[in-house]
């Protein structure tokens, strides 16, 4: 009998519907080609859910994505919703979804394709062979700690507060994660922290090392300030296996690293929670690019960061490693053969749509699976 997948789709806003089109071609074709059905929902959320409900993310919707296997989430965002209460814009909405799911961690990984290497803004043999994973610490630090807000003072003038907190858990839980990805890849973990000026960060160093002593002796463990991390990637970016470090230096480290791949449009994210009594996680897939309200609507988007975001879907929630390299060994022959979405598009190679962009993975789907 068929494998069920109970899958939750949250297209959102700007290109997130376009692009998560493009994802449900190739879940079609997985059932057609595979011992799976992929039972699928669909809801709103971001600025989509507001329209309609008044509320970024409803408790309806929250408990579906409590109940599914895996999220599948487009992007959230866009200028119309500005003027928004804060609590009521659109990323409050994807903010919650982490918090309520406990999606500690965020995993993004910045792998260079051998055919996009001219495209990245650094020199093609510094990012040949790029291989980064960074492991972003997601539901505490600054953005969620507190004190946070803005205050008027006693002579009228405002302050603004926020906090960066962490425990030993949130730590321990975080780095246990990249240590566990560095033995499946090349062994090793860099933590960034900013420990030369910050209590947190000091904290952060020494429970990361006191974890990597006594559970993993054979990962090697180095230590960066991130603003030294920062400049390494750009000098040096193939040096990096596995980065795990805060929510903020995550947050800019890893769109950072997308500049080193030569576009947003390439990267994908998983976000999960803690394993249950059934090694069941809690699990968001996204794209990193956003919304780009500026191009929804014009077929210009990528869809290949949502299609490896499911890619990462198969892998990390669905016990199907098989079906993820598939997609991946698709996208590469379909870069190999010079197609490019306007984001990657490079001289001499065609320019295709979000829809032939994903026509073309279908296609190499296909050969592949005739060739087997």
């Amino acid at each position: 009998m068929p494998e069920t997948k109970k899958m939750l789709i949250l297209a959102g806003d700007g290109i997130g519907p376009e692009v998560m089109g493009e994802v449900r071609r190739v879940m079609d074709w997985l059932e057609k080609s595979r011992s799976v059905i992929f039972e699928v929902e669909e809801d709103k959320v971001g600025g989509a859910a507001f329209d309609a409900h008044g509320d970024p993310l409803t408790d309806d919707t929250l408990a579906k994505a409590k109940a599914a296997d895996a999220v599948l989430l487009g992007a959230v965002g866009g200028p119309q919703w500005d003027d928004a209460p804060f609590d009521k814009r659109p990323e409050a909405g994807l903010l919650r979804l982490r918090k309520e799911l406990g999606l500690f961690a965020n995993l993004r990984p910045a792998l260079v394709f051998e055919a996009l290497a001219e495209a990245s803004t650094l020199r093609a043999e510094v990012v040949a062979g790029l291989d980064i994973m960074i492991v972003r610490e997601l539901t505490g630090g600054i953005y969620f700690g507190d004190p946070r807000g803005v205050e008027t003072l006693a002579d009228g003038s405002r302050r603004g507060v926020n906090t960066e907190v962490y425990s030993t858990t949130e730590i321990q839980r975080l780095a246990r994660v990249g240590f566990d990805l560095a033995r499946r890849r090349k062994g090793r973990v860099c933590s960034v922290d900013k420990a030369n000026v910050l209590e947190s960060s000091i904290l952060w160093r020494e429970e990361v090392q006191k974890l990597g002593d006594s559970e993993y002796p054979d990962v090697e463990l180095s230590h960066m300030y991130v603003d030294n991390c920062a400049m390494q990637m750009i000098r040096n970016p193939s040096d990096f296996d596995v980065i795990i470090t805060t929510n903020l230096f995550g947050d800019i480290l890893s769109d950072e690293a997308s500049m080193l791949t030569g576009s947003l449009g390439m990267l994908p994210s998983a976000c999960l929670g803690a394993p249950d009594g059934a090694g069941r996680r809690a699990a968001v897939y996204e794209p990193v690019h956003g919304s780009a309200p500026d191009i929804a609507g014009m077929g210009m988007a990528n869809p290949l960061a949502a299609l490896l975001s499911f890619a990462m879907a198969l892998r990390y929630s669905l016990d199907m490693a098989g079906e993820a390299e598939l997609i991946e060994r698709a996208t590469e022959k379909v870069l190999d053969g010079g197609l490019r979405t306007a984001d990657i598009m490079q001289p001499g190679k065609a320019k295709v749509s979000t829809s032939v962009m994903g026509e073309s993975i279908i296609r190499a789907l296909d050969k592949d699976e005739q060739a087997a």
